[in-house]
């Protein structure tokens, strides 16, 4: 069996920046282990699959390497794009069902720019006993520690501390709360900066995570008083993101760049 495979760059300006998500658009699922094989294979952080349900309409899935995950947002980004330049050059909004949890996410064209409307997370304070234990995976102390149901969100004061971090992803992933570890503070060329640690799901650092502003622009749009920001991810490959507090959604939006289309071939038994 073979499949038109793309690989989308981000909330990139050119390839190379930005996080790189992988894409395939399927006339019906393949078996979730071939779904994930082909994750594992590509070893990129997600790699979104997608069916078309109606006009403009679509379910999306998403694998890392090692599980499916509920919510991400470069592939999202990824599958829109692919979506807007292909099958669906004549639309100006997708919608996207994401059955494993039940969210009903949106696409639109702006400008050239792709917006991506996201469930807002409920932040809170972190009441767990593992403190000194997340201070030490990350080889810096937090001033603040939130999380949301799945994720723990570290607030930094100095952006130059969120740079120089060099966690000790063993100590990440073994970490009591978390599928993921944010790092985000103030920033002066931006409002505010952060990086994504993965490692529960096989990725070390996310290179640019749009499913994270789900949580930090609801925290950073009551610190800093705006419903509009922009977040630099500040990772090797780094990316930015513009983002907005939308009441109960988020909206984020960035510009991206195809570096790869091609074939892959999957056995049948697969």
């Amino acid at each position: 069996m073979r499949l038109t495979y793309h690989v989308i760059d981000a909330f990139a300006e050119r390839p190379f920046e930005g996080n790189p998500a992988g894409v395939c658009v399927l006339d019906e699922w393949l078996p979730d282990a071939t779904m994930l094989a082909i994750a594992a294979e590509n070893r990129l952080s997600e790699t979104a699959f997608c069916v078309r349900r109606g006009p403009a309409f679509y379910d999306l899935r998403w694998f890392t390497p090692v599980a499916e995950i509920d919510l991400c947002g470069h592939a999202t980004f990824g599958t829109a794009f692919v979506l807007f330049e292909g099958p669906e050059r004549d639309a100006s909004e997708l919608r996207f069902h994401a059955p494993m949890r039940g969210y009903e996410l949106i696409c639109r064209r702006c400008g050239d720019r792709i917006q991506m409307q996201f469930p807002r997370m409920e932040v809170l304070p972190y009441g767990g006993s593992d403190g000194t234990a997340v201070e030490t995976a990350l080889g810096a102390a937090p001033a603040q520690l939130l999380c949301t149901e799945r994720d723990l969100i570290c607030v930094f004061e100095s952006e130059q501390t969120v740079n120089a971090l060099a966690p000790d992803m063993d100590a990440v992933e073994a970490l009591e709360h978390g599928l993921s570890v944010y790092a985000t503070a103030p920033s002066v060329a931006y409002d505010y900066v952060a990086r994504a640690f993965w490692p529960k799901l096989g990725i070390p650092e996310d290179p640019v995570c749009g499913s994270m502003q789900s949580a930090l622009v609801p925290y950073w749009a009551e610190r800093l008083g705006k419903a509009s920001m922009v977040c630099r991810q500040t990772s090797a490959r780094g990316g930015t993101v513009w983002c907005e507090d939308a009441g109960n959604v988020v909206r984020i939006s960035g510009t991206g760049a195809r570096y790869l289309t091609g074939t892959i071939e999957v056995p049948d038994e697969a």
